[in-house]
This record gives structure tokens, C-alpha cells and sequence, in this order.
């Protein structure tokens, strides 16, 4: 099991979106510079940010936006807008358990609520952190520079 980069690329996006607000425009060329990505990544984790309602992006002055507070905005809504994990599931079982064998025939009604009831409980957690929390992180750590 493992969430790919575009989570934590997703969340630093939108961090710095937010702190640079409207003093600077927040580009692709600019939030790449920052996660230190390629621009390429960026966007593609943008459309997905954007599909999912979370930023708003225009070509004029303003660049890209927030569409929320960052108190309004979660893990989980990062999560769920960037993660292909949307209708398979967290965990990818392995597809041919050999019917021969006990554990093979058994292993998928031992395990699949087990699974379910995982990826649950990590999902309510994500619902329980926002952007806001990771912003007052940030900026207890500037103070402390």
C-alpha cells in the first residue's frame, strides 16, 4: 500500500498557493520551482485540484487560486481529488488466490472487510486535518528560522 506523490504534491500546492495569496502569482513554472517537480507534474496535479473544485485557475493576473478557506479544505478532499484509489480501493488484492487451496479459496472473506475497515479509519482521519492546520505548521516553523 502506498499513496503516491501527488497527494503530498497536491498538499504543498495548495500551501503555497495560500501563502502567497494575492501578493504573487502563483504559476505552474513557480509551484514546480517550490516541490521541485516538473512543471509537467504540476499541472496534471492542478486539473485534478481544479476538477475537484479546490483551486481555480485563470491565465490573467491572478494565476491560481483557492476556491475554499484553508480550514474548509482537507487531506481527505486532496486525497480523493489526486489518488486513483476512487473506486478500487486502497489496497489492491491479488487477483487469483488458487481455489485448491484453503487459504487461497478463504483469503478474500478473511481479509476484504478487514481492509475496508482500514482504509475507513484512514479516511476519517484525513477528513480530520485541513490545509489550515499544515499552514499553521509552516508558519510556526518560519517564526522559529
Amino acid at each position: 500500500m502506498q499513496i503516491s506523490s501527488k497527494f503530498t504534491i497536491g498538499v504543498h500546492l495548495l500551501a503555497l498557493v495560500d501563502y502567497l495569496g494575492e501578493d504573487e502569482k502563483a504559476t505552474s513554472t513557480v509551484l514546480a520551482s517550490s516541490i521541485g517537480v516538473n512543471p509537467v507534474i504540476v499541472r496534471n496535479v492542478m486539473r485534478n485540484l481544479k476538477e475537484a473544485g479546490l483551486i481555480s485557475v485563470s491565465q490573467g493576473k491572478s494565476g491560481i487560486s483557492l476556491t475554499k478557506t484553508p480550514d474548509q479544505i482537507t487531506f481527505y478532499d486532496v486525497y480523493k481529488a489526486v489518488e486513483s484509489v476512487k473506486d478500487e480501493g486502497l489496497f489492491h488484492f491479488h487477483e487469483n488466490p488458487n481455489p485448491e487451496c484453503p487459504i487461497g479459496r478463504n483469503i478474500h472473506k478473511a481479509m476484504d472487510s478487514k481492509l475496508e475497515r482500514v482504509q475507513r479509519r484512514m479516511e476519517d482521519e484525513m477528513r480530520k486535518i485541513t490545509l489550515a492546520d499544515v499552514m499553521t505548521d509552516i508558519h510556526n516553523e518560519l517564526k522559529n528560522e
